[in-house]
Protein backbone atom coordinates (compact mmCIF):
# COMPACT_ATOMS: atom_id res chain seq x y z
CA UNK A 1 0.00 0.00 0.00
CA UNK A 2 1.43 3.41 -1.09
CA UNK A 3 1.53 5.81 1.69
CA UNK A 4 1.65 9.12 0.19
CA UNK A 5 -2.65 10.61 -0.31
CA UNK A 6 -2.87 11.67 -4.01
CA UNK A 7 -5.80 12.95 -5.96
CA UNK A 8 -8.91 11.77 -7.09
CA UNK A 9 -7.93 12.49 -10.95
CA UNK A 10 -4.50 10.69 -10.17
CA UNK A 11 -5.77 7.56 -8.54
CA UNK A 12 -8.29 7.16 -11.88
CA UNK A 13 -4.83 6.76 -13.14
CA UNK A 14 -5.22 2.79 -11.53
CA UNK A 15 -7.98 2.03 -14.26
CA UNK A 16 -4.82 3.01 -16.90
CA UNK A 17 -2.67 1.20 -14.83
CA UNK A 18 -4.42 -1.99 -15.23
CA UNK A 19 -5.17 -1.57 -18.77
CA UNK A 20 -1.89 -0.95 -19.78
CA UNK A 21 -0.67 -3.87 -17.69
CA UNK A 22 -2.72 -6.18 -19.77
CA UNK A 23 -1.01 -4.61 -23.20
CA UNK A 24 2.19 -5.38 -21.31
CA UNK A 25 1.19 -8.96 -20.67
CA UNK A 26 -0.14 -9.38 -24.13
CA UNK A 27 3.44 -7.71 -25.71
CA UNK A 28 5.50 -10.02 -23.30
CA UNK A 29 6.17 -12.50 -26.19
CA UNK A 30 7.43 -9.58 -28.23
CA UNK A 31 9.52 -8.43 -25.39
CA UNK A 32 11.17 -11.64 -25.18
CA UNK A 33 11.98 -11.87 -28.64
CA UNK A 34 14.39 -8.70 -28.06
CA UNK A 35 16.91 -10.48 -25.96
CA UNK A 36 19.56 -12.00 -27.14
CA UNK A 37 18.25 -15.24 -27.45
CA UNK A 38 15.41 -13.92 -28.75
CA UNK A 39 16.49 -11.47 -31.52
CA UNK A 40 19.47 -14.55 -32.88
CA UNK A 41 18.21 -17.41 -32.30
CA UNK A 42 20.49 -20.91 -32.55
CA UNK A 43 23.89 -19.55 -33.53
CA UNK A 44 26.33 -21.86 -36.20
CA UNK A 45 29.10 -21.48 -37.69
CA UNK A 46 29.69 -20.17 -41.68
CA UNK A 47 33.02 -19.96 -42.51
CA UNK A 48 35.00 -18.53 -40.20
CA UNK A 49 32.36 -17.04 -38.40
CA UNK A 50 29.39 -17.56 -35.66
CA UNK A 51 26.20 -16.21 -37.33
CA UNK A 52 22.10 -15.99 -36.16
CA UNK A 53 19.48 -18.00 -37.30
CA UNK A 54 19.41 -15.25 -40.32
CA UNK A 55 23.29 -16.16 -41.26
CA UNK A 56 24.52 -12.42 -40.12
CA UNK A 57 27.66 -12.55 -37.78
CA UNK A 58 26.95 -12.49 -33.99
CA UNK A 59 29.82 -11.03 -31.64
CA UNK A 60 28.40 -12.02 -28.01
CA UNK A 61 29.98 -10.24 -25.37
CA UNK A 62 29.48 -11.35 -21.31
CA UNK A 63 31.13 -12.95 -18.12
CA UNK A 64 32.65 -16.14 -17.38
CA UNK A 65 32.14 -17.13 -13.52
CA UNK A 66 35.21 -18.55 -11.01
CA UNK A 67 35.78 -21.92 -10.54
CA UNK A 68 32.46 -23.79 -9.21
CA UNK A 69 34.45 -26.20 -6.70
CA UNK A 70 32.89 -25.71 -3.43
CA UNK A 71 35.00 -24.49 -0.83
CA UNK A 72 37.00 -22.09 -3.86
CA UNK A 73 34.95 -19.00 -3.02
CA UNK A 74 33.02 -18.21 -6.71
CA UNK A 75 30.46 -20.86 -6.42
CA UNK A 76 28.63 -18.34 -4.44
CA UNK A 77 28.12 -15.92 -7.48
CA UNK A 78 26.18 -19.27 -9.36
CA UNK A 79 22.61 -18.07 -9.36
CA UNK A 80 20.16 -16.05 -10.46
CA UNK A 81 20.78 -12.84 -8.95
CA UNK A 82 23.83 -12.83 -10.99
CA UNK A 83 22.50 -13.47 -14.17
CA UNK A 84 19.90 -10.19 -13.60
CA UNK A 85 22.55 -8.13 -12.79
CA UNK A 86 24.77 -8.99 -15.62
CA UNK A 87 21.48 -9.03 -17.92
CA UNK A 88 20.22 -5.58 -16.78
CA UNK A 89 22.98 -3.46 -15.67
CA UNK A 90 25.84 -4.97 -17.96
CA UNK A 91 23.99 -5.77 -21.10
CA UNK A 92 25.28 -9.12 -21.62
CA UNK A 93 24.31 -11.08 -23.48
CA UNK A 94 26.48 -14.35 -22.69
CA UNK A 95 27.38 -16.06 -19.18
CA UNK A 96 29.74 -18.53 -18.63
CA UNK A 97 29.82 -21.39 -16.30
CA UNK A 98 33.03 -22.69 -15.23
CA UNK A 99 32.21 -25.57 -13.83
CA UNK A 100 35.29 -27.23 -12.39
CA UNK A 101 35.98 -31.11 -13.11
CA UNK A 102 39.04 -32.81 -11.34
CA UNK A 103 40.43 -30.05 -8.85
CA UNK A 104 39.12 -30.64 -5.12
CA UNK A 105 35.37 -29.65 -4.72
CA UNK A 106 35.46 -30.17 -8.24
CA UNK A 107 32.93 -32.06 -10.29
CA UNK A 108 34.93 -35.72 -9.81
CA UNK A 109 34.27 -35.48 -6.19
CA UNK A 110 30.55 -34.42 -6.45
CA UNK A 111 29.21 -34.59 -9.52
CA UNK A 112 25.41 -33.88 -8.27
CA UNK A 113 26.35 -31.11 -6.51
CA UNK A 114 28.25 -29.47 -9.02
CA UNK A 115 25.81 -30.33 -11.62
CA UNK A 116 22.81 -28.60 -9.50
CA UNK A 117 25.09 -25.06 -9.47
CA UNK A 118 25.31 -25.09 -13.63
CA UNK A 119 21.96 -25.74 -13.65
CA UNK A 120 21.04 -23.11 -11.84
CA UNK A 121 23.11 -20.76 -13.76
CA UNK A 122 21.70 -22.31 -17.37
CA UNK A 123 18.19 -22.09 -15.88
CA UNK A 124 18.16 -18.60 -15.10
CA UNK A 125 20.20 -17.51 -18.42
CA UNK A 126 17.18 -19.48 -20.20
CA UNK A 127 15.06 -17.56 -18.34
CA UNK A 128 16.38 -13.93 -18.73
CA UNK A 129 17.10 -15.29 -22.87
CA UNK A 130 20.82 -15.03 -22.58
CA UNK A 131 23.60 -17.45 -23.83
CA UNK A 132 24.92 -19.68 -21.64
CA UNK A 133 28.30 -21.94 -22.04
CA UNK A 134 28.67 -24.69 -19.78
CA UNK A 135 32.11 -25.32 -19.77
CA UNK A 136 34.56 -28.33 -18.72
CA UNK A 137 37.12 -26.57 -17.01
CA UNK A 138 39.70 -28.29 -16.68
CA UNK A 139 43.50 -29.00 -17.85
CA UNK A 140 43.45 -32.73 -17.49
CA UNK A 141 40.40 -33.72 -19.42
CA UNK A 142 41.56 -36.23 -21.78
CA UNK A 143 42.21 -37.75 -18.50
CA UNK A 144 38.45 -38.03 -17.55
CA UNK A 145 36.82 -38.34 -21.64
CA UNK A 146 34.44 -40.98 -19.88
CA UNK A 147 32.89 -38.43 -17.37
CA UNK A 148 33.09 -35.99 -20.17
CA UNK A 149 30.90 -38.03 -22.24
CA UNK A 150 28.85 -38.80 -20.12
CA UNK A 151 28.15 -35.31 -18.53
CA UNK A 152 27.71 -33.31 -21.72
CA UNK A 153 25.39 -36.00 -22.84
CA UNK A 154 22.89 -35.52 -20.04
CA UNK A 155 23.64 -31.89 -21.36
CA UNK A 156 22.51 -32.09 -24.38
CA UNK A 157 19.41 -34.54 -23.37
CA UNK A 158 18.30 -31.93 -20.58
CA UNK A 159 19.29 -28.59 -22.89
CA UNK A 160 19.86 -29.74 -26.72
CA UNK A 161 16.53 -28.35 -27.33
CA UNK A 162 17.26 -24.94 -26.24
CA UNK A 163 19.16 -22.21 -28.93
CA UNK A 164 20.52 -20.92 -25.32
CA UNK A 165 23.18 -23.52 -24.32
CA UNK A 166 26.75 -24.35 -26.27
CA UNK A 167 29.16 -26.72 -24.87
CA UNK A 168 33.00 -25.93 -24.00
CA UNK A 169 34.60 -29.22 -24.19
CA UNK A 170 37.77 -28.25 -22.69
CA UNK A 171 38.92 -25.34 -21.07
CA UNK A 172 42.87 -25.23 -21.18
CA UNK A 173 44.39 -27.98 -22.23
CA UNK A 174 48.61 -27.89 -21.28
CA UNK A 175 51.85 -28.22 -23.61
CA UNK A 176 50.23 -31.89 -24.79
CA UNK A 177 49.73 -32.86 -28.59
CA UNK A 178 47.07 -31.45 -30.57
CA UNK A 179 46.84 -34.10 -33.02
CA UNK A 180 47.77 -36.82 -30.58
CA UNK A 181 45.80 -35.46 -27.28
CA UNK A 182 43.49 -33.11 -27.60
CA UNK A 183 41.68 -34.11 -30.87
CA UNK A 184 40.94 -36.94 -30.13
CA UNK A 185 39.15 -36.32 -26.86
CA UNK A 186 37.23 -33.57 -27.82
CA UNK A 187 36.33 -35.13 -31.31
CA UNK A 188 34.59 -38.28 -29.22
CA UNK A 189 32.67 -35.92 -26.52
CA UNK A 190 31.90 -33.88 -29.66
CA UNK A 191 30.38 -37.00 -31.56
CA UNK A 192 28.88 -38.03 -27.97
CA UNK A 193 26.92 -34.38 -27.91
CA UNK A 194 25.72 -35.00 -31.82
CA UNK A 195 24.07 -38.05 -31.11
CA UNK A 196 21.67 -35.96 -29.09
CA UNK A 197 22.07 -32.44 -30.23
CA UNK A 198 22.66 -31.89 -33.47
CA UNK A 199 22.91 -28.20 -33.87
CA UNK A 200 23.80 -26.34 -30.68
CA UNK A 201 27.04 -25.10 -30.95
CA UNK A 202 30.78 -26.96 -29.48
CA UNK A 203 33.48 -25.03 -28.19
CA UNK A 204 36.82 -26.81 -27.85
CA UNK A 205 40.39 -25.63 -26.31
CA UNK A 206 43.58 -26.49 -27.94
CA UNK A 207 47.07 -26.40 -26.36
CA UNK A 208 48.74 -24.36 -24.27
CA UNK A 209 46.04 -22.95 -22.37
CA UNK A 210 43.98 -22.54 -25.52
CA UNK A 211 46.60 -20.34 -27.19
CA UNK A 212 47.59 -22.87 -30.32
CA UNK A 213 43.96 -22.18 -31.81
CA UNK A 214 46.36 -21.40 -35.30
CA UNK A 215 47.44 -25.58 -34.87
CA UNK A 216 44.30 -26.77 -33.92
CA UNK A 217 42.54 -24.86 -36.96
CA UNK A 218 45.32 -26.84 -39.07
CA UNK A 219 43.75 -30.10 -38.36
CA UNK A 220 39.71 -29.44 -37.39
CA UNK A 221 37.39 -31.59 -35.75
CA UNK A 222 34.94 -33.10 -37.90
CA UNK A 223 31.40 -31.85 -37.91
CA UNK A 224 29.58 -28.97 -37.96
CA UNK A 225 29.16 -25.85 -35.79
CA UNK A 226 31.75 -26.24 -34.19
CA UNK A 227 34.24 -23.01 -32.94
CA UNK A 228 37.62 -23.18 -31.08
CA UNK A 229 38.34 -21.16 -27.82
CA UNK A 230 41.00 -18.56 -27.63
CA UNK A 231 42.19 -17.20 -24.19
CA UNK A 232 44.47 -13.86 -23.49
CA UNK A 233 45.51 -11.74 -20.80
CA UNK A 234 45.89 -8.56 -21.84
CA UNK A 235 49.14 -7.58 -19.89
CA UNK A 236 50.98 -11.01 -20.57
CA UNK A 237 49.29 -11.40 -24.26
CA UNK A 238 49.97 -8.94 -26.96
CA UNK A 239 50.22 -8.83 -30.92
CA UNK A 240 51.84 -12.72 -31.04
CA UNK A 241 48.75 -14.26 -30.16
CA UNK A 242 46.53 -12.14 -32.22
CA UNK A 243 48.50 -13.39 -35.19
CA UNK A 244 47.79 -16.68 -34.10
CA UNK A 245 44.52 -15.87 -33.92
CA UNK A 246 44.23 -14.17 -37.80
CA UNK A 247 46.50 -17.58 -38.94
CA UNK A 248 43.41 -19.97 -37.42
CA UNK A 249 40.67 -17.52 -39.55
CA UNK A 250 42.52 -17.44 -42.20
CA UNK A 251 42.13 -21.48 -42.13
CA UNK A 252 38.90 -21.24 -42.12
CA UNK A 253 37.58 -21.82 -38.35
CA UNK A 254 35.89 -20.04 -36.15
CA UNK A 255 36.84 -18.25 -32.96
CA UNK A 256 35.26 -17.53 -29.63
CA UNK A 257 36.98 -15.95 -26.64
CA UNK A 258 35.41 -17.93 -24.00
CA UNK A 259 38.10 -16.69 -21.57
CA UNK A 260 40.42 -13.47 -21.20
CA UNK A 261 41.72 -10.67 -18.16
CA UNK A 262 42.67 -7.84 -18.19
CA UNK A 263 45.46 -8.11 -15.81
CA UNK A 264 48.50 -10.73 -16.49
CA UNK A 265 48.14 -14.46 -17.12
CA UNK A 266 48.35 -15.29 -13.57
CA UNK A 267 45.30 -13.60 -12.57
CA UNK A 268 47.04 -10.94 -10.83
CA UNK A 269 49.43 -8.12 -11.97
CA UNK A 270 48.40 -4.64 -13.19
CA UNK A 271 45.39 -3.82 -15.30
CA UNK A 272 46.52 -3.10 -18.88
CA UNK A 273 44.12 -0.68 -20.11
CA UNK A 274 45.66 -0.16 -23.14
CA UNK A 275 46.59 -3.50 -24.58
CA UNK A 276 43.24 -4.42 -23.47
CA UNK A 277 41.74 -2.00 -25.86
CA UNK A 278 43.68 -3.49 -28.86
CA UNK A 279 42.20 -6.76 -28.10
CA UNK A 280 38.65 -4.98 -28.14
CA UNK A 281 39.63 -3.45 -31.23
CA UNK A 282 40.47 -6.82 -33.01
CA UNK A 283 37.71 -8.57 -31.60
CA UNK A 284 35.17 -5.83 -32.91
CA UNK A 285 36.94 -6.15 -36.32
CA UNK A 286 36.49 -9.66 -36.39
CA UNK A 287 33.32 -10.10 -34.54
CA UNK A 288 34.69 -12.40 -31.98
CA UNK A 289 32.71 -13.41 -28.62
CA UNK A 290 34.15 -12.68 -25.84
CA UNK A 291 33.76 -13.50 -22.12
CA UNK A 292 35.86 -11.83 -18.80
CA UNK A 293 37.19 -13.96 -16.21
CA UNK A 294 36.10 -13.87 -13.50
CA UNK A 295 33.00 -12.66 -12.40
CA UNK A 296 34.01 -13.19 -8.57
CA UNK A 297 35.01 -11.53 -5.48
CA UNK A 298 38.65 -13.43 -5.04
CA UNK A 299 41.48 -10.73 -3.96
CA UNK A 300 43.01 -10.64 -7.41
CA UNK A 301 43.74 -8.50 -10.30
CA UNK A 302 41.38 -10.58 -12.85
CA UNK A 303 38.28 -10.42 -10.84
CA UNK A 304 35.17 -8.12 -11.52
CA UNK A 305 33.70 -7.90 -7.73
CA UNK A 306 35.79 -6.33 -4.50
CA UNK A 307 36.31 -8.96 -2.13
CA UNK A 308 33.14 -9.28 0.19
CA UNK A 309 30.72 -9.11 -1.94
CA UNK A 310 27.29 -10.41 -0.86
CA UNK A 311 26.02 -12.73 -3.33
CA UNK A 312 22.53 -11.47 -2.65
CA UNK A 313 22.99 -7.85 -3.01
CA UNK A 314 21.47 -5.15 -4.87
CA UNK A 315 24.50 -4.62 -6.57
CA UNK A 316 26.10 -1.55 -8.09
CA UNK A 317 28.88 -0.29 -9.59
CA UNK A 318 30.51 0.94 -5.82
CA UNK A 319 31.21 -3.28 -5.75
CA UNK A 320 33.63 -3.26 -8.76
CA UNK A 321 37.24 -3.58 -9.22
CA UNK A 322 39.06 -1.71 -11.39
CA UNK A 323 39.06 -4.51 -13.76
CA UNK A 324 35.29 -4.90 -13.09
CA UNK A 325 34.62 -1.23 -14.54
CA UNK A 326 37.11 -1.41 -17.63
CA UNK A 327 35.43 -4.55 -18.44
CA UNK A 328 31.97 -3.22 -17.59
CA UNK A 329 31.99 -0.76 -20.30
CA UNK A 330 32.75 -2.85 -22.96
CA UNK A 331 30.30 -5.28 -22.32
CA UNK A 332 27.49 -2.74 -21.89
CA UNK A 333 28.59 -1.07 -24.63
CA UNK A 334 28.82 -4.16 -27.14
CA UNK A 335 26.88 -4.40 -30.03
CA UNK A 336 26.91 -7.49 -32.71
CA UNK A 337 26.97 -4.92 -35.68
CA UNK A 338 30.08 -2.62 -36.87
CA UNK A 339 31.84 0.00 -34.95
CA UNK A 340 29.95 2.93 -35.28
CA UNK A 341 31.72 6.16 -33.63
CA UNK A 342 29.56 8.93 -31.90
CA UNK A 343 30.66 12.14 -31.75
CA UNK A 344 31.73 13.03 -28.41
CA UNK A 345 29.25 14.11 -25.66
CA UNK A 346 30.00 17.76 -24.71
CA UNK A 347 27.01 19.21 -23.99
CA UNK A 348 23.64 18.40 -22.48
CA UNK A 349 22.81 14.26 -21.21
CA UNK A 350 18.74 13.61 -21.51
CA UNK A 351 17.51 10.73 -19.65
CA UNK A 352 13.83 9.30 -19.92
CA UNK A 353 13.17 8.66 -16.26
CA UNK A 354 11.28 5.17 -17.66
CA UNK A 355 14.87 4.28 -18.77
CA UNK A 356 15.98 3.00 -15.38
CA UNK A 357 18.28 -0.46 -15.67
CA UNK A 358 16.40 -0.83 -11.86
CA UNK A 359 14.07 0.53 -9.67
CA UNK A 360 12.08 -0.07 -6.93
CA UNK A 361 8.29 1.15 -5.87
CA UNK A 362 7.13 3.41 -9.10
CA UNK A 363 5.16 3.04 -11.87
CA UNK A 364 4.93 4.57 -15.29
CA UNK A 365 1.75 6.13 -16.96
CA UNK A 366 1.07 8.38 -20.34
CA UNK A 367 2.21 11.65 -20.04
CA UNK A 368 0.51 15.02 -21.63
CA UNK A 369 4.27 16.85 -21.40
CA UNK A 370 5.72 17.82 -24.37
CA UNK A 371 6.99 14.20 -26.45
CA UNK A 372 4.24 12.41 -24.76
CA UNK A 373 5.78 8.94 -24.13
CA UNK A 374 5.53 7.55 -20.70
CA UNK A 375 6.54 9.73 -17.25
CA UNK A 376 7.39 7.44 -13.87
CA UNK A 377 4.51 8.16 -11.35
CA UNK A 378 3.72 6.50 -8.12
CA UNK A 379 6.64 7.55 -6.57
CA UNK A 380 6.67 7.57 -2.47
CA UNK A 381 9.81 7.95 0.28
CA UNK A 382 11.91 5.28 -0.29
CA UNK A 383 11.77 4.59 -3.68
CA UNK A 384 14.45 4.76 -6.18
CA UNK A 385 15.53 4.58 -9.89
CA UNK A 386 18.80 3.57 -10.97
CA UNK A 387 20.29 4.58 -14.55
CA UNK A 388 24.01 4.21 -16.40
CA UNK A 389 24.95 7.32 -18.06
CA UNK A 390 28.02 8.71 -19.36
CA UNK A 391 29.29 11.65 -18.33
CA UNK A 392 32.26 12.70 -20.40
CA UNK A 393 34.23 14.81 -18.27
CA UNK A 394 34.78 15.16 -14.30
CA UNK A 395 33.28 18.69 -13.50
CA UNK A 396 30.16 20.71 -12.42
CA UNK A 397 27.26 19.83 -14.05
CA UNK A 398 23.41 21.48 -13.75
CA UNK A 399 21.03 18.60 -13.08
CA UNK A 400 17.40 19.40 -14.33
CA UNK A 401 14.17 17.22 -13.48
CA UNK A 402 10.78 17.53 -15.02
CA UNK A 403 8.31 17.24 -12.77
CA UNK A 404 4.33 17.51 -11.52
CA UNK A 405 2.91 17.20 -8.76
CA UNK A 406 -0.12 18.57 -6.41
CA UNK A 407 1.83 18.85 -3.14
CA UNK A 408 4.45 20.35 -1.27
CA UNK A 409 7.58 19.30 0.23
CA UNK A 410 8.52 16.58 -2.13
CA UNK A 411 12.61 15.94 -2.89
CA UNK A 412 14.66 14.50 -5.28
CA UNK A 413 18.17 13.26 -4.08
CA UNK A 414 20.62 12.44 -6.76
CA UNK A 415 23.32 9.18 -5.02
CA UNK A 416 25.45 7.08 -5.87
CA UNK A 417 26.52 3.89 -4.73
CA UNK A 418 22.95 2.17 -3.46
CA UNK A 419 22.45 5.47 -1.35
CA UNK A 420 25.55 5.72 0.03
CA UNK A 421 26.82 9.12 -1.89
CA UNK A 422 24.68 11.78 -1.89
CA UNK A 423 25.65 13.64 -4.90
CA UNK A 424 22.45 16.38 -4.50
CA UNK A 425 19.11 17.04 -2.95
CA UNK A 426 16.48 19.37 -4.43
CA UNK A 427 13.06 20.10 -3.41
CA UNK A 428 10.12 19.40 -5.39
CA UNK A 429 7.32 22.08 -5.64
CA UNK A 430 3.72 22.17 -5.94
CA UNK A 431 2.82 22.68 -9.91
CA UNK A 432 -0.86 22.39 -9.64
CA UNK A 433 -1.60 19.27 -11.16
CA UNK A 434 -0.34 15.93 -11.78
CA UNK A 435 0.57 16.62 -15.46
CA UNK A 436 1.27 20.40 -15.27
CA UNK A 437 5.34 20.34 -15.48
CA UNK A 438 7.97 22.57 -14.68
CA UNK A 439 11.72 22.31 -14.65
CA UNK A 440 13.84 22.68 -11.91
CA UNK A 441 17.73 22.37 -10.96
CA UNK A 442 20.33 22.38 -9.30
CA UNK A 443 23.73 21.74 -9.50
CA UNK A 444 26.79 19.00 -8.39
CA UNK A 445 29.62 17.33 -9.49
CA UNK A 446 29.94 14.47 -11.02
CA UNK A 447 33.10 12.17 -12.34
CA UNK A 448 33.98 11.16 -15.49
CA UNK A 449 32.98 7.83 -17.30
CA UNK A 450 30.02 5.11 -17.46
CA UNK A 451 28.82 4.83 -14.13
CA UNK A 452 25.29 4.24 -12.11
CA UNK A 453 23.36 7.63 -10.67
CA UNK A 454 20.54 6.87 -9.06
CA UNK A 455 16.83 9.14 -8.14
CA UNK A 456 16.40 8.55 -4.34
CA UNK A 457 13.43 9.62 -2.58
CA UNK A 458 13.50 11.48 0.33
CA UNK A 459 9.87 12.57 0.47
CA UNK A 460 7.56 11.48 -2.52
CA UNK A 461 4.41 12.43 -3.84
CA UNK A 462 5.70 13.93 -7.41
CA UNK A 463 5.97 12.56 -11.11
CA UNK A 464 8.95 12.69 -13.06
CA UNK A 465 9.38 12.46 -17.00
CA UNK A 466 12.77 13.15 -17.49
CA UNK A 467 16.06 14.38 -16.04
CA UNK A 468 19.49 15.69 -17.63
CA UNK A 469 22.93 16.53 -17.13
CA UNK A 470 24.57 19.82 -18.61
CA UNK A 471 27.84 20.38 -18.54
CA UNK A 472 28.15 24.18 -16.58
CA UNK A 473 28.57 26.59 -19.16
CA UNK A 474 27.46 24.20 -22.09
CA UNK A 475 24.43 25.06 -24.14
CA UNK A 476 21.29 22.96 -22.87
CA UNK A 477 20.73 20.31 -26.30
CA UNK A 478 17.50 20.51 -27.68
CA UNK A 479 14.60 17.96 -26.95
CA UNK A 480 13.73 16.14 -30.30
CA UNK A 481 10.26 15.96 -30.32
CA UNK A 482 9.13 12.19 -32.90
CA UNK A 483 5.81 10.95 -33.92
CA UNK A 484 4.11 9.18 -35.20
CA UNK A 485 3.91 7.14 -31.37
CA UNK A 486 3.09 4.46 -31.31
CA UNK A 487 4.58 4.12 -35.58
CA UNK A 488 4.08 1.37 -38.09
CA UNK A 489 6.61 2.64 -41.15
CA UNK A 490 7.98 5.88 -41.27
CA UNK A 491 8.98 7.82 -37.67
CA UNK A 492 9.88 11.70 -38.11
CA UNK A 493 12.06 13.31 -35.99
CA UNK A 494 12.02 17.17 -35.09
CA UNK A 495 15.61 17.64 -34.11
CA UNK A 496 14.84 20.96 -32.57
CA UNK A 497 18.82 22.39 -34.09
CA UNK A 498 18.80 23.17 -38.01
CA UNK A 499 21.62 21.80 -39.59
CA UNK A 500 23.54 20.10 -36.76
CA UNK A 501 25.57 16.87 -37.54
CA UNK A 502 23.82 13.73 -35.38
CA UNK A 503 23.53 10.16 -35.03
CA UNK A 504 20.57 8.94 -34.83
CA UNK A 505 20.44 5.51 -33.06
CA UNK A 506 17.45 2.41 -32.05
CA UNK A 507 18.18 -0.06 -29.35
CA UNK A 508 15.60 -2.25 -28.60
CA UNK A 509 14.28 -3.42 -25.00
CA UNK A 510 17.44 -5.63 -24.30
CA UNK A 511 19.59 -2.32 -24.91
CA UNK A 512 20.97 -3.58 -28.70
CA UNK A 513 21.39 -1.33 -31.06
CA UNK A 514 19.01 -1.92 -34.53
CA UNK A 515 19.30 0.88 -36.72
CA UNK A 516 21.60 3.62 -36.94
CA UNK A 517 21.79 6.50 -39.41
CA UNK A 518 23.74 9.58 -39.61
CA UNK A 519 22.60 12.71 -40.29
CA UNK A 520 25.03 15.21 -42.03
CA UNK A 521 25.52 18.89 -40.88
CA UNK A 522 22.96 21.22 -43.29
CA UNK A 523 20.35 18.97 -43.44
CA UNK A 524 16.87 19.89 -42.14
CA UNK A 525 15.64 20.07 -38.35
CA UNK A 526 13.26 17.66 -38.96
CA UNK A 527 14.35 13.71 -40.42
CA UNK A 528 12.70 10.99 -41.57
CA UNK A 529 13.62 7.36 -40.26
CA UNK A 530 12.21 3.88 -41.60
CA UNK A 531 11.30 1.38 -38.78
CA UNK A 532 8.92 -0.69 -40.90
CA UNK A 533 11.72 -3.67 -40.76
CA UNK A 534 11.70 -3.76 -36.77
CA UNK A 535 9.85 -5.90 -34.84
CA UNK A 536 6.69 -5.04 -32.98
CA UNK A 537 7.77 -3.94 -29.30
CA UNK A 538 9.43 -0.88 -27.41
CA UNK A 539 12.28 0.85 -28.71
CA UNK A 540 14.61 3.27 -27.40
CA UNK A 541 16.11 6.28 -29.55
CA UNK A 542 18.96 8.30 -29.11
CA UNK A 543 20.08 11.40 -30.61
CA UNK A 544 23.82 12.32 -30.27
CA UNK A 545 25.66 15.22 -31.44
CA UNK A 546 28.25 17.82 -30.67
CA UNK A 547 25.76 19.50 -28.47
CA UNK A 548 24.82 16.47 -26.41
CA UNK A 549 22.48 13.16 -26.01
CA UNK A 550 19.32 12.51 -26.37
CA UNK A 551 16.62 9.47 -25.37
CA UNK A 552 13.48 8.88 -26.24
CA UNK A 553 10.91 5.55 -26.31
CA UNK A 554 8.26 5.16 -28.78
CA UNK A 555 6.34 1.97 -30.04
CA UNK A 556 6.60 0.00 -32.96
CA UNK A 557 3.02 -1.55 -33.81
Amino acid sequence: MKTTIYSSAHRLGGLLRGILLFAAAIAWSSAAAQTPVGKFGNLRVQGNRIVNQSGQPVSLAGNSLFWSNSGWGGEQYYNANMVGWLKNSWNASIVRAAMGVDEGGGYLENPAREKAKVKAVVDACIAAGLYVIIDWHSHHAEQHQAEAVAFFQEMARTYGNTPNVLYEVYNEPLQVSWGGVVRPYAQAVANAIRAIDPDNLIIVGSPNWSQDVDVAAANPLLGSNIAYTLHFYAATHKQSLRDKATTALNRGVAVFVTEYGTCEASGNGYIDATSTQEWMTFLKANQISHCNWAFNDKAEAASALLPGTNPGAGWSDSFLTTSGRLVKGYVQGWTSGPVITPPPPTGSTKVEAESYHAMAGVQTENTTDAGSGLNVGWIDAGDWMAYTVDVPTAGTYTIQYRVASINNGGQISLEQNSGATRLGLIAVPNTGGWQHWTTISHSVHLNAGRQDIAIGVPVGGYNVNWWSFTRTGARPVAIPTIYPNPVANELRLHLGEVGTASWVRVFNARGREVLARELAAGLPSEAKLSVAALEPGIYTLRVESAAGVTTTRFVKE
